[in-house]
């Protein structure tokens, strides 16, 4: 089927062409909301600054396609295959696409704001600048866990969006915007989320090994039991941050800001802590061998029966800190 015959056929009010051969298509800045193009192969069209709004693309091949500027807001994109579209600039709000293949696609500065994400595949796809506010990437039953690894999101805003359990091994999340996002349980292994906003997020049991979090903002994020092995943490904002039970050995925390940070039964062994400020913090019960707090302001900390064997407290300040013994430092 050609665009003239589709559009002679929708302008009388047809508007199922479900399974048709559209490969190649032109159908530019055209008005085809609520248009049923389910199962419909339409590798390679053009759909640039098209209206479709609310259409039906359940299952429809769209590799290739030139999707930018698309108004695709409340479409149902349930298992499409957007491998390598551009989507530059393209609405999605509200979009359903549980379960679709969007790898390598261009988002670049798409609105996905609202948009069900479940079980999609990012890989590798460009996110540079997208609004995924409030979007749902959540993990239920590891069956609709999306998958980002290798993404770029630099920039990107992702504040409240829901990514429980997603894979995001490797993205670029640098400048990102994550405040009161839901991570949980999610995987950020090497991921770089520096300079990025965290504040107010849940990371309860994410996985961030290796990740870098270079002047990252996690004020009054939850970090409960999450896994920090490794990370390097230069500058990290953590204040007023809870990190019960987390694990940060080795991790680089060089002039980071944990002031009022709840550290309680946290490791922190072999993980370097010059210059950090930890005022107030409290590590009671944390397990620091061999951590090195040199120059670190810890005054009115809390270190009751901390394990401190071994680390190093050359120039720290101590001012007010209950030690490990429960009583006040005596200088």
């Amino acid at each position: 089927m050609n665009a003239e015959e589709l559009l002679r056929q929708y302008a009388a009010d047809e508007i199922n062409f479900s399974g048709a051969n559209l490969v190649g298509i032109n159908l530019a800045g055209r008005d085809l909301i609520g248009i049923n193009l389910s199962q419909s192969d339409l590798r390679n069209a053009i759909l640039m600054f098209a209206y479709l709004n609310r259409a039906n693309l359940t299952k429809a091949s769209l590799i290739h396609a030139n999707l930018s500027g698309t108004n695709l807001s409340q479409a149902n994109l349930v298992g499409a295959n957007l491998r390598d579209a551009d989507l530059h600039g393209a609405i999605l709000q509200g979009a359903d696409l549980r379960s679709a293949n969007l790898t390598l696609a261009d988002l670049l500065d798409a609105n996905l704001s609202g948009a069900d994400l479940r079980n999609t595949d990012l890989s590798g796809a460009n996110l540079t600048g997208a609004c995924l506010r409030g979007a749902n990437l959540r993990e239920e039953n590891r069956r609709y866990a999306a998958n980002l690894r290798g993404a770029n999101l630099r920039k990107a805003d992702l504040r409240g969006a829901n990514l429980t359990g997603a894979d995001l091994v490797r993205v670029d999340l640098r400048g990102a915007d994550l405040s009161e996002a839901t991570l949980r349980g999610a995987d950020l292994t090497g991921a770089d989320l520096s300079g990025a906003i965290l504040r107010g997020a849940f990371l309860t049991e994410a996985i961030l090994v290796q990740a870098t979090l270079r002047q990252t903002n996690f004020t009054n994020a939850k970090l409960e039991r999450a896994n920090l092995l490794e990370a390097d943490m230069a500058s990290v904002i953590l204040k007023r941050a809870i990190l019960p039970d987390a694990k940060l050995g080795k991790a680089n925390l060089v002039r980071a800001d944990l002031s009022f940070a709840q550290l309680s039964r946290t490791d922190l062994s072999r993980a370097n802590l010059e210059g950090a400020d930890l005022q107030d913090a409290n590590l009671t019960d944390a397990y620091l061998a061999r951590t090195n707090f040199k120059d670190a302001n810890l005054t009115n900390a809390s270190l009751v029966r901390a394990e401190l064997s071994s680390a190093n407290l050359t120039g720290a300040r101590l001012q007010g800190v209950m030690m490990p013994d429960g009583t006040l430092w005596q200088d």
